[in-house]
């Protein structure tokens, strides 16, 4: 029976990396060469990209099947399902150029099987300067981006080893007078294999309708022919539509140190715990990414992660440390993160969790 679940586990495995391969190669081929055509650009609401709790970050994003915290209602909606109790989470990043990325959560039991949770992230740059050509150290005016997206999330397990969840959530992009807004959704889903600590997961984000920019700052008082004595017609500017950036991610982790130890699983209360992930990401409007990451546990108390994002422009490197208590009728946990960015400097990430025990 072991080698029919070894051997069950390999074909799903292979699987996960096929199908990627395949959408990858259909990507490619839509967009000719990357010479010839560039998809950056071609998408909107760019913070939706932004990566969610020092956890997560510090493995380097590699994180879809490994989600089992509030921070999954970002990687992975289908997370939230091994969240058994009474949950929140906060993460602030501090983004370069002087921009700010915020996430909160939470999630609460519906019932043994099923969960429910609430998010929202934002991301804010503070007062920018009005410039102009004839002022181009500033008109005295100030304007900001205001982005958030507010989401709503159900999931749980379907079967012992299956899990599955969807959000539905509000997203709007501002900046000045001017803003866009509209409803997309994710999708996940988690199968934990039972061997060895190895999980597979997929996840779809982003799936929406267009969206477009309106606003006071687009209105306009003027002549339609200039030359014609006229009185002035009010206009408006109609802005061009966009997508959001939809994202296929799919990933699969193990559980290191029980293939070190010859074991099936390690025990939940073991000194030493090590996992291990990666993940391919495939996105709308950027070339393909892959992550690797993994975390080393000592005595369920102090975690050091590590990992690596390849693809991407700006991101590398990434790490983290964590701390965990356990006691006065919760469970509390701070953990920090570190990515340098290229020509940028440091992204500096601490998130903290608490869970009713």
């Amino acid at each position: 029976m072991k080698n029919i679940i070894q051997y069950l586990t390999s074909v799903v495995a292979i699987g996960v990396f096929s199908v990627c391969a395949v959408l990858a190669e259909d990507t490619k081929a839509t967009n000719t060469t990357a010479a010839d055509f560039s998809k950056v650009g071609a998408a909107g609401g760019q913070f939706l990209k932004i990566g969610v709790g020092a956890r997560a970050t510090g493995m380097g994003g590699a994180y879809g099947s490994i989600s089992n915290d509030v921070s999954s209602l970002y990687w992975n909606p289908s997370g939230i399902a091994d969240i058994k109790e009474i949950s929140g989470s906060f993460s602030y990043t501090q983004w370069f150029a002087g921009y700010s990325h915020n996430f909160f959560g939470g999630s609460v039991p519906l019932s043994d099987k099923y969960r429910a949770g609430i998010s929202f992230t934002s991301f804010s740059s503070g007062d920018i300067p009005v410039t102009t050509v004839e002022k181009e150290t500033g008109t005295g005016a100030k304007y900001q981006v205001s982005d958030f997206a507010l989401g709503l999330t159900f999931g749980g397990n379907v079967t012992e080893q299956f899990a599955f969840g969807a959000t539905l959530k509000y997203v709007q992009n501002a900046f000045a007078s001017v803003s866009a807004s509209g409803v997309a959704f994710d999708i996940g889903t988690i199968y934990h294999t039972g061997l060895q600590g190895i999980n597979v997961g997929f996840s779809i984000h982003n799936l929406g309708g267009q969206q477009a920019y309106a606003g006071q700052d687009l209105n306009r008082s003027g002549k339609i022919v200039p030359e014609q004595f006229a009185s002035l017609v009010e206009q408006q500017l109609v802005a061009n539509p966009y997508n959001l950036p939809l994202t296929f991610r799919a990933s699969i982790s193990t559980d290191v140190m029980s293939i070190i130890n010859g074991e099936n699983e390690t025990p939940a209360d073991a000194e030493h715990k090590w996992i291990a992930c990666a993940d391919f990401e495939t996105l709308s409007d950027v070339p393909e990414q892959y992550s690797i990451g993994t975390e080393y546990v000592w005595n369920d108390f102090v975690a050091i992660r590590g990992g690596y994002k390849m693809g991407h422009n700006t991101l590398g490197l990434a790490g983290g440390v964590g701390l965990k208590y356990i006691g006065g009728g919760f469970n509390g946990q701070l953990d920090y993160s570190i990515s340098p960015v290229k020509d940028f400097g440091i992204v500096n990430r601490i998130s903290i969790s608490i869970r009713a025990l």
